[in-house]
C-alpha cells in the first residue's frame, strides 16, 4: 500500500468517527428534551442527567446549579425561636447559610407550633395540597402517608445524598431509629434524634434558700419541705398566698421521656414508678401506669395537693401559664430538663437579675441514686411530598446542618451568634435536631477540657466554640461581680452546671422498650389514655379515693389493655 492510499483510508476513518460523534451529540440533544421516570416522578431528562445537576443530586454538600425553592410546612418555636429582631423563618442565619451552601430556599405555606402544627398537616393531607417538605409526629403517620402514596420513597436519596457523618449519627442509636421510618423495607422519612437528656432536675431559687437559711435539696421529701417554706415565709415578697406550690401540668408526667418541663416524673420514680413507659419488671414486660408502685406515687401527690405543696391550680395550668409564674417570681421550684436555662429561665433572670436559679439532682432511692426511664430515640419525622422533583433535598439540608456546619468555614460564622444566643433549633427550616446519642456529655467533656484542663480551643466544633466563648464571658462577668448577660448565663448553666449534674455516676436509666403502635392500640389507645388521665387527676385532687386506682386498672385491662399488653410482649420476643 502506498502512502497516499494509507492517508486516504485514515481520513475516511476520521470522517466516520466524526459523523458518529455528531450523531451522539444530536441524539443527546433529543434525549435532553425527553421525559424520564425516576421514583415515579416525571422529570426533564436533561435536567436530571446534566453533569452539574447529577452531581448535586448525588453529593450531600454540592450546591444545585440553580436555586431550588421548596414549599415547607414550618414548625415554629416559642418567642420566634429566640431569633434576633428582623430574622424570619424564611430569612435567617440558617436559611442564608443553606442558600449559600446548597442553593436552596424554603417558601413556607404555614408557620405554626404544637397542636396547631399537627392540625395544619391534617388539613393539608385531607385537601391533597401538601407542602413539598413537612413534619409528622409518629411512625404510624409515616406508614399511613406511605400506604396512601402521598410521600416519597427516600431510600435512594438517603444512600446517595447523606454524608457519612450523618449516617454515623443515626448509627449511634442502633438500627431502631431508621427502622421506625421504614415501610416494607423502604425509607419514607428522616427521623429527628432525641439525645440522652438524663433525669429531670429540680430548678430552684437558690437566693430564696439562702434568705430562709435552708439546706439544698437532696430528696423528694426535701423538695416538699422547701416548697412549704417558700409558700409560708414568702421569700420573694409576693404577699400572703401568692407564692405557688410545686408547679406541674395536668399530665403530671412526661409521656415521651424526661425532656419535658413542669412534670413530676421524679416523684413517680422515687416510688419506682414509670408511668407511660413499657418496662421490664420481674422479667415481664409491663405498662408502668398500672403498677402498684404508681398507686403509691399518686397517694403521695395527693398528700402534697392536700397541703398545697403541689400547686392546687395545676389542672388549669399550661406551659405558657407556668412560665409566666416563673418569670413573675411567684414560683420558686419546678422539675425540668438540663436545658431549662434556655427556656424559661433566661427570660426570668432578664426580668429579675437577683433571681438565682440553680439545678439539683434529686435522689429517688435510699442509696442516693436517681432513676429515670429512657425516652423514645425518635422525635418527629421529616417527609417529602411524592412527586417533588428533589426528594434528596432533606438529606442535603441535614448533612449541611449537622455534618459540615459544626466544623465549618467562613460560611458558618453568622451561625455562631445563634448558638451563643440560644436560638432554638426550630429556627432551622426542618425544625429538627440530629445529633449523636451521647452528644450532651461529649459537649460537656470538650468544654470542660478547654475551660479547666487547658486543652486546645481549636479542637472544638463551631457549636462548641460558641458555647466556650459564652462560658468564658459569663465567668468573667461573674468573677467581677458585675451584672451577667442572661444569654451567657443560660449557656454556662445548661452546658456546664446542669450537664455536670446529670452526668453523675448515681444516675440510673430504666430501659423503656416499646414506642410503637400495636393493632389494638390503633383503636383503643386514645380512650385508654383518657381513662388514665381522668383516674390520675381524680386521685391526686381527692375527687376519688385511692382505692379507685384498682378500679381504673381493671377497666384499663378490660377495655383493650390486656390485649395491648400481650401484643407488646409478643413484639418484643
Amino acid at each position: 500500500m502506498n502512502c497516499g492510499s494509507f492517508l486516504f483510508i485514515i481520513g475516511s476513518m476520521w470522517k466516520k468517527i466524526l459523523s458518529l460523534f455528531l450523531l451522539v451529540i444530536m441524539t443527546g440533544g433529543c434525549l435532553a428534551s425527553a421525559v424520564i421516570q425516576r421514583n415515579g416522578v416525571e422529570e426533564d431528562a436533561g435536567f436530571a442527567v446534566t453533569g452539574e445537576w447529577y452531581v448535586a443530586r448525588h453529593n450531600a454538600l454540592r450546591p444545585y446549579p440553580e436555586t431550588i425553592t421548596y414549599t415547607l410546612g414550618k414548625l415554629t418555636g416559642s418567642s420566634n425561636s429566640n431569633m434576633p429582631e428582623g430574622d424570619t423563618y424564611e430569612n435567617n442565619a440558617y436559611t442564608r447559610y443553606l442558600k449559600n451552601k446548597l442553593n436552596v430556599q424554603n417558601k413556607d405555606v404555614f408557620e405554626t407550633s404544637g397542636n396547631s402544627y399537627n392540625e395544619h398537616v391534617s388539613i393539608a393531607v385531607a385537601s391533597g395540597n401538601l407542602p413539598d417538605v413537612f413534619l409528622v409526629d409518629s411512625e404510624e403517620e409515616v406508614k399511613k402517608l406511605a400506604d396512601e402514596g402521598l410521600i416519597a420513597d427516600l431510600t435512594d436519596a438517603y444512600d446517595d445524598c447523606t454524608s457519612v457523618h450523618v449516617k454515623n449519627i443515626y448509627g449511634s442509636y442502633g438500627d431502631t431509629i431508621l427502622e421506625k421510618a421504614k415501610v416494607d423495607g423502604k425509607l419514607y422519612a428522616l427521623p429527628e434524634t432525641s439525645v440522652d437528656d438524663g433525669p429531670s432536675l429540680l430548678w430552684i431559687r437558690y437566693d430564696w434558700l439562702k434568705k430562709l437559711n435552708l439546706p439544698t435539696p437532696k430528696t423528694v421529701s426535701d423538695v416538699r419541705r422547701i416548697v412549704k417554706e417558700f409558700m409560708e415565709k414568702d421569700p420573694g415578697g409576693n404577699g400572703e398566698g401568692q407564692t405557688t406550690g410545686l408547679v406541674t401540668e395536668p399530665g403530671l408526667y412526661g409521656v415521651s421521656g424526661y425532656s419535658q418541663e413542669y412534670q413530676t416524673d421524679i416523684i413517680f420514680s422515687s416510688f419506682d414508678s414509670y408511668p407511660g413507659h413499657w418496662i421490664y419488671k420481674d422479667g415481664q414486660l409491663v405498662y408502668g401506669s398500672i403498677q402498684p408502685e404508681t398507686k403509691k406515687a399518686l397517694e403521695y401527690l395527693h398528700e402534697m395537693y392536700q397541703h398545697g405543696t403541689l400547686d392546687n391550680d395545676f389542672l388549669f395550668r399550661d406551659s405558657e401559664n407556668i412560665t409566666e409564674l416563673i418569670e413573675s417570681g411567684r414560683c420558686g421550684a419546678f422539675f425540668g430538663p438540663w436545658w431549662s436555662p434556655n427556656y424559661p429561665l433566661m427570660e426570668a433572670i432578664s426580668k429579675d437579675s437577683d433571681a438565682d436559679w440553680r439545678p439539683y439532682l434529686i435522689s429517688t432511692d435510699s442509696d442516693g441514686d436517681t432513676s429515670f426511664a429512657s425516652q423514645n430515640p425518635n422525635g418527629r419525622f421529616v417527609v417529602v411530598r411524592k412527586g417533588f422533583a428533589h426528594p434528596e433535598i432533606v438529606m442535603k439540608i441535614v448533612s449541611a446542618l449537622f455534618d459540615f456546619m459544626p466544623y465549618g468555614d467562613e460560611s458558618t460564622k453568622e451561625l455562631e451568634s445563634y448558638y451563643s444566643d440560644n436560638v432554638d433549633v426550630t429556627a432551622n427550616p426542618l425544625g429538627i435536631n440530629v445529633d449523636f446519642k451521647n452528644s450532651l456529655s461529649t459537649c460537656y467533656n470538650h468544654l470542660q477540657g478547654v475551660l479547666s484542663l487547658g486543652e486546645d480551643e481549636s479542637d472544638l466544633t463551631v457549636l462548641e466554640g460558641s458555647y466556650y466563648k459564652a462560658c468564658q464571658d459569663y465567668l468573667k462577668e461573674n468573677n467581677r461581680r458585675q451584672k451577667v448577660n442572661p444569654k451567657n448565663w443560660a449557656v454556662y448553666t445548661s452546658r456546664i452546671v446542669a450537664a455536670h449534674r446529670i452526668s453523675d455516676e448515681r444516675v440510673r436509666e430504666v430501659k423503656s422498650v416499646y414506642f410503637s403502635e400495636t393493632k389494638t392500640m390503633r383503636n383503643s389507645w386514645w380512650q385508654l389514655n383518657e381513662l388514665e388521665k381522668k383516674a390520675f387527676i381524680s386521685i391526686v385532687t381527692g375527687d376519688e379515693p385511692l382505692s379507685y386506682f384498682d378500679e381504673f386498672v381493671r377497666e384499663w385491662m378490660s377495655e383493650g389493655g390486656n390485649n395491648i399488653t400481650q401484643e407488646v410482649r409478643k413484639a418484643n420476643e
